[in-house]
């Protein structure tokens, strides 16, 4: 088999950015509680028995050895008021607790942005499997939270490089 050309940085994040998917904020918290999270689109779902989620963390972000440490993490899924946060978590990580309200969620105490998202998923970590530049990580949930019917508030997109609503 011959080798296959490698595809530039560039022409993938083109590639992938024309394939709008949902806006998540992925937070985790430290043995201090001090709190940490990111912006993330890639999540998806893995299984209904155990209920599983996988999201995907850059290595280098300052949020993945914290989440890996304390093996948990909460999934804010955004809704279409959430820019701000999906803005403020996807900036400079010393605004990102600054700038957006949170509370800690039922279960596991973490961050949880309940005026962002409609419905938040706190999961307890599988698997990390290392891939590129990021890892994958597979998590368990172990509650879930509806904080607005998502008919009410519909969930935010990104994709072409801007933030869109689900048509309702």
């Amino acid at each position: 088999m011959q080798d296959a050309p490698t595809v530039a940085r560039d022409a993938f994040r083109e590639l992938m950015g024309s394939h709008p998917g949902g806006v998540a904020v992925i937070t985790t918290a430290d043995a201090g509680g001090n709190p940490y999270g990111f912006t993330c689109t890639a999540l998806c779902s893995v299984s209904l028995a155990p209920p599983q989620l996988l999201v995907c963390a850059g290595n280098n972000g300052s949020t993945l050895p914290v989440l890996a440490a304390r093996g948990s993490f909460t999934a804010n899924l955004l809704h279409s008021g959430g820019r701000r946060a999906a803005a403020a978590f996807a900036g400079p990580a010393a605004e990102r607790f600054r700038t957006v309200p949170w509370e800690p969620a039922p279960v596991t105490g973490l961050p949880a942005l309940p005026q962002d998202a409609h419905a938040t998923a706190e999961c307890h970590v599988t698997r990390l499997t290392p891939a590129g530049d990021h890892t994958v990580v597979i998590g368990e949930v172990v509650h879930i939270q509806t904080h607005t019917p998502a008919t009410d508030a519909a969930p935010l997109l990104y994709g072409m490089r801007r933030y869109a609503t689900w048509p309702v």
